[in-house]
C-alpha cells in the first residue's frame, strides 16, 4: 500500500502500470518532415540562410503565413515587396535589439562550428568571438526590417555599423 492509500502495484508486482496498446506517440513524423518547393525535406532556401528578421512583428508573421499558404505565388510576391537599396527609408543604424539578435545568432553559429572570420587570439567564448566579428564588421548576416505595410528592407551589418 502506498502513502496515498491506494495499491499502485509498485515493487513486486508483475503487471505493468499501463498497457502497451495505450501508449501514445508524442511526435508526428509528418509534421517534422515538411517539403519545400525544391522537394527536399527540412532544408531552407539560400535566400533565408543569413537573414535576421527585425521590425514589425505582425508584418513578419503575415509574411510567414503567406509563405505557408502559397509557395508558388509567394516567390513573385515576396520579391515584389523588397524595397530597393537606394529607396530605403529606415535609419542606417543598428538598434540594440538587432545587435542582441545578431550577436546571439552569430554566437550560436560559432558554437556549432561555423567558420570564424577573425583572428581568435586565444578566445574560446563564442559570444566574445561574435562581438569581435561585429567590431571588425565581419558578420556575414543581413538584417531584414519589415515595415507595417508588409514591405521589407535588407541591410548588411556593415552598413548598419558606422
Amino acid at each position: 500500500m502506498s502513502d496515498f492509500g491506494d495499491d499502485d502495484g509498485g515493487a513486486g508486482m508483475d503487471e505493468p502500470l499501463y498497457d502497451e496498446d495505450e501508449m501514445q506517440e508524442y511526435y508526428d513524423p509528418e509534421v517534422l518532415e515538411h517539403d519545400n518547393e525544391d522537394g527536399q525535406n527540412g532544408t531552407r532556401d539560400d535566400d533565408d540562410m543569413d537573414i535576421v528578421v527585425s521590425g514589425d512583428p505582425s508584418a513578419a508573421a503575415n509574411h510567414k503565413s503567406e509563405q505557408q499558404n502559397s509557395r508558388v505565388n509567394n516567390v513573385k510576391s515576396l520579391k515584389d515587396k523588397k524595397i530597393a537599396t537606394d529607396q530605403r527609408t529606415t535609419t542606417p543604424f543598428m538598434t540594440k535589439y538587432e545587435r542582441a539578435r545578431i550577436l546571439g545568432t552569430r554566437a550560436l553559429q560559432i558554437s556549432m562550428n561555423a567558420p570564424v572570420l577573425v583572428d581568435l587570439e586565444g578566445e574560446t567564448d563564442p559570444l566574445q568571438i561574435a562581438m569581435k566579428e561585429l567590431r571588425e564588421k565581419k558578420v556575414p548576416l543581413i538584417v531584414r526590417r519589415y515595415l507595417p505595410d508588409g514591405f521589407y528592407e535588407d541591410w548588411t551589418c556593415e552598413e548598419l555599423l558606422q
